[in-house]
């Protein structure tokens, strides 16, 4: 059976957080989870000033999103984390690392941003999975 490849090539920083690459296989179904925050199922923020708990909620929103596609985070091929300037990296990953640990991680893409689109939202998490029939 194919399976996804995550790769960490030579020449590029060895992480166990995060591949460098990804390649899919031909007949793999693709699903995108678009920008998950730290709202409950009413839309009320969760966890306001603790990017900490908003990390592990959006992550959890994340994984809602990729099971009612049929997809698990061991599916998922590409993370986009993005926080809010200012707040503790190490706070909001750590909330959230032991989750995404896999033997061969997912890419992860990080970066700082002004603000979300949900007030008060310190950090937001979308994600690509592929799932192999």
């Amino acid at each position: 059976m194919a399976r996804i490849q995550r790769i960490r090539p030579e020449g590029l920083v060895s992480s166990p957080a995060f591949s460098h690459v990804a390649i899919v296989p031909p007949g793999a179904t693709t699903t995108y989870v678009g920008g998950q925050n730290a709202v409950d199922a009413e839309g009320s923020l969760v966890g306001e000033g603790d990017v900490a708990v908003q990390s592990a909620r959006a992550l959890e929103n994340a994984r809602i999103a990729l099971a009612a596609a049929g997809a698990t985070f061991a599916d998922v091929v590409q993370w986009t984390v993005l926080f809010v300037d200012g707040v503790d990296l190490a706070a909001a990953y750590g909330a959230i690392a032991s989750q995404l640990a896999f033997e061969e991680p997912a890419l992860v893409t990080g970066a700082r941003v002004a603000g979300l689109g949900v007030p008060g939202a310190l950090v937001e998490i979308s994600a690509v999975a592929a799932v192999l029939p």
